[in-house]
């Protein structure tokens, strides 16, 4: 049996949330030295494991590193702004998901069952070669965005560096 909510109960929960919601804002805008601090910690682990994933060359490696450093800056500057502007309303999502307590008949209508479709054994081979090739294709791409944003944040530290 499905227990509805009143428009009283609705009100208030919405009002709730909006609340909850600007009092995460406050604690992003309060805190962002922590945040800061946070997004740098974040961004070294993050970098050095990317890195060494993806760059298997010992110099390449060494170079990414050297670039994923002085880019460090710029990022901090991005992600700051984009936490401010993002996180609250992700969490509150969150933590409304967490008390929302939705009845079984509402998460039996959220699971999607998985769909198994085969291929004929022909395009099988077919399809694995198309997917071995977008792999390189991302992989040198993603070399070239590292890169660029490298090169970007390079060029912006000098840049202001000479002032």
């Amino acid at each position: 049996m499905k227990i509805e909510k009143t428009s009283a109960e609705k009100s208030m929960e919405e009002q709730g949330m909006r609340d909850i919601l600007l009092l995460l804002e406050h604690l992003a805008q309060r805190e962002a030295i922590t945040v800061k601090l946070i997004l740098d910690r974040l961004y070294d682990v993050g970098s050095v494991n990317l890195i060494n994933k993806k760059f298997r060359s010992r110099t390449l490696n060494r170079t990414m590193k050297l670039i994923a450093k002085t880019s460090k800056p710029v990022f901090k500057v991005i992600a700051l702004r984009w936490f401010q502007q993002n996180c609250p309303k992700l969490i509150a999502d969150w933590l409304h998901e967490k008390v929302s307590f939705p009845q079984e008949e509402d998460k039996a209508e959220k699971e999607v069952q998985p769909q198994v479709y085969s291929l004929p054994e022909g395009e099988e081979n077919q399809a694995i070669e198309v997917v071995k090739r977008l792999q390189s294709r991302v992989r040198v791409l993603t070399g070239m965005l590292i890169g660029a944003i490298a090169i970007c944040g390079g060029s912006f530290l000098w840049f202001f560096s000479s002032f």
